[in-house]
């Protein structure tokens, strides 16, 4: 039998493992481009990140970022070594603009960029000045340094005759796969990090917080490149699941039971009040003594006003709010139901009214266009929608015709809608409120300035956005009281109820609720001083989005109907509660009538959800406690989490395969509640 020599092993087993380093090293000093094309991009998603969602030091994003990276950096050796710069610079720029274009969408709507955006893109046209005044930072343009930082290092290995050298030794087809290995390898232990639920949030794609995460910023982007063109050929994917879940909610659904507000306003015109970036915090503000919104609250103390009210807009923002509301379902999760799913059957409150004798309208001071709404109109159900082209422009005030001109010239169309039709219902979009907000300055005179007891004035907030923001907010409540006092001089409040919502928040950056809230002179500002805000961080900001909801009847004032009511309610739930109350009944709406059910549950299109006991952030899996002397279970976590992911691909489905459509034309069998 042979000695088994120990030395000699180890010897060989050193030369090996040099030889193997030898290698590795040689390669690493041939592949520099591809290295330093892969490491810049990698430091740009974790900038990202750091900019964004906060978990710069998690290792399963970098290892997905790294993933991509090394995939797309190994097809750069399809080329000589000198025109790799080329591909290599190109897609630089493309990760860099993925980068930056999130970057910026998440500083301003908390969540990240979609493809689907992209078919929304002409609604930017006229909101230049609100992209370059409110949206870009400095910070933003940083993502750009990785080209150039390739290209510096490009012409100093140009320099020093590198690429003659490698194109010697080079093997592309070798290096090529031998790449595509390590990546396989990167991605091996990625996967091994995954959850089942962090893969279930890829394919659903709807918490995008969540999959940036988990996944990094370049998976993200590729995974909705693949959802988008799965909605363009959706017939082909998922119709069966959906459909099965559709008729398996729908056909246990009950109807809400009746309850005291049922039918207080049947056969009464209703006017709606769509109030542009109108934010709930405003209405507890006052400058030396002047209410800021004293309109808009005198319609809260007199109707029926809902003080934890959430739009639930996703990234259709105004659009998403008018779908919302009149439909009872949820935005949709890629791209936005006004430009990508208008031809779909959708039941809305227009419609019901319709069927009940209304005449209905809708009448906006922009261009028709704008958010395809001259088109989704008619879908919704309105009988005619008023545009810009049918007002004299004689005041324009950022985006277009000034609220006080366009309520002036809207009463006397609604004069004459109102002689034609017995009943009617009739939605005004505002416009001024909108951001940028800097136009304001010349047309209103009132104040942010703070008087002090000597007379002095302090203007801590003239010339902030906050500031403009402020004063727009007020010249929008001034233009919401001429149109309730022009109503009330020409009889038209007597039969008709006033339904006034805020479509979404003002998209202002957190820093500006600091400079609001930091000031010496913030508690003078607060009519009810225990609604302050003490410090905005990640929960406190989300909470302070809530929006106005008020519904006002002239004959209901100092009635036991009106009063604030403090239970949550989400966009969503407006159209059941409403339409109890005008007496018919949409039975595919997703919320609840606020009135029927004993806790409501606000579902984000994020995932993220709430009850008055918490606000829950479904990305982080954690939560803000609302209600101190309440214990919360993980039963009653796991029980509205369900119920939210539940709620949006409901929703998703009806709206991706027009399932209300395809119940109306027998191809789904459901046997519903009316």
């Amino acid at each position: 039998m042979k000695k088994f020599n120990l030395e000699k092993y180890i010897n060989k087993t050193k030369r090996l493992v040099l030889k193997i380093f030898k290698k590795i090293g040689l390669y690493l000093k041939t592949n520099l481009l591809v290295e330093i094309f892969v490491i810049v991009n990698l430091i740009n998603g974790v900038m990202l990140r750091h900019f964004t969602v906060k978990n710069i030091f998690d290792i399963k994003p970098l290892l997905g970022d790294l993933t991509i990276l090394i995939t797309v950096g190994a097809f750069a050796h399809l080329f000589k070594s000198k025109n790799q710069i080329k591909y290599l610079f190109s897609w630089s720029i493309v990760f860099s603009l993925v980068c930056f274009i999130n970057c910026v969408y998440y500083s301003n709507y908390i969540s990240f960029a979609s493809f689907s955006m992209l078919t929304t893109a002409t609604e930017l046209t006229g909101y230049t000045d609100a992209v370059i005044q409110n949206i870009l930072e400095f910070k933003d343009f940083i993502f750009f340094i990785v080209p150039f930082v390739l290209l510096f290092f490009h012409f100093q290995l140009k320099k020093k005759d590198y690429y003659t050298k490698v194109s010697k030794i080079e093997k592309k087809k070798k290096r090529l796969f031998s790449e595509l290995g390590v990546a396989l390898i990167t991605l091996g232990m990625f996967v091994t990090h995954l959850t089942s639920t962090d893969l279930s949030r890829l394919n659903k794609q709807w918490n995008r917080q969540s999959i940036v995460m988990e996944f990094g910023i370049y998976i993200y982007q590729a995974n909705d490149a693949v959802s988008l063109i799965k909605t363009k050929v959706n017939t082909m994917f998922g119709y069966d699941e959906a459909a099965k879940t559709f008729r398996e909610y729908y056909s246990t659904k009950e109807k809400s039971s009746d309850n005291k507000y049922t039918n207080i306003f049947e056969g009464k015109n209703v006017l709606v009040i769509h109030g542009e970036s109108i934010q709930g915090f405003t209405m507890n503000l006052r400058f030396n003594g002047e209410e800021l919104t004293p309109n808009v609250n005198k319609l809260a103390h007199e109707g029926i006003y809902f003080n934890n009210f959430y739009a639930e807009e996703s990234t259709g923002t105004s659009s998403d709010s008018e779908f919302t509301f009149a439909s009872g379902l949820m935005p949709a999760s890629n791209g936005t139901v006004f430009m990508n799913y208008f031809n779909r059957d959708y039941v809305t409150i227009q419609k019901l009214l319709k069927e009940k004798g209304y005449y209905v309208f809708s009448m906006h001071g922009n261009n028709g266009s704008a958010w395809n709404r001259d088109i989704m109109h008619k879908h919704l159900g309105y009988d005619r929608f008023y545009s810009k082209k049918d007002y004299e422009i004689d005041e324009e005030i950022g985006l277009g015709l000034a609220d006080k001109s366009f309520f002036r010239q809207s009463i006397e169309k609604i004069e004459g809608i109102s002689a034609e039709h017995d009943k009617w219902y009739g939605l005004l979009l505002m416009l001024t409120n909108h951001t940028p907000f800097s136009d304001i300055n010349d047309h209103s005179t009132y104040s942010v300035n703070i008087k002090g007891e000597d007379g002095t004035e302090y203007s801590y907030l003239e010339g902030t956005k906050m500031g403009n923001y402020l004063k727009s907010v007020h010249y929008a409540d001034e233009a919401i009281g001429e149109l309730m006092t022009s109503l009330e001089e020409k009889g038209m409040l007597d039969n008709t109820i006033i339904v006034l919502y805020g479509d979404h928040d003002a998209k202002l950056k957190r820093s500006e609720f600091e400079k609001l809230i930091t000031s010496e002179y913030y508690d003078s500002l607060l009519i009810d001083p225990t609604k302050r805000m003490d410090v905005i961080d990640d929960y406190t900001y989300e909470l302070n989005r809530k929006v106005p909801f008020i519904i006002w009847s002239k004959d209901k004032i100092n009635t036991d109907y009106v009063g604030t009511f403090d239970k949550v309610m989400g966009m969503i739930d407006v159209s059941p509660t409403l339409e109890n109350m005008l007496g018919t009944y949409n039975p595919y709406a997703l919320g609840h009538d606020i009135f029927s059910t004993d806790e409501n549950v606000i579902v984000f299109p994020s995932g993220n959800w709430m009850t008055n006991k918490l606000y829950y952030n479904s990305s982080k899996k954690e939560y803000r406690q609302l209600e101190s002397d309440t214990s919360i279970s993980m039963d009653y976590i796991n029980h509205y989490s369900e119920y939210a992911e539940e709620v949006i691909n409901l929703s998703n489905g009806i709206i991706d395969y027009d399932l209300i459509r395809k119940v109306k034309e027998g191809d789904v069998q459901l046997n519903i509640v009316q």
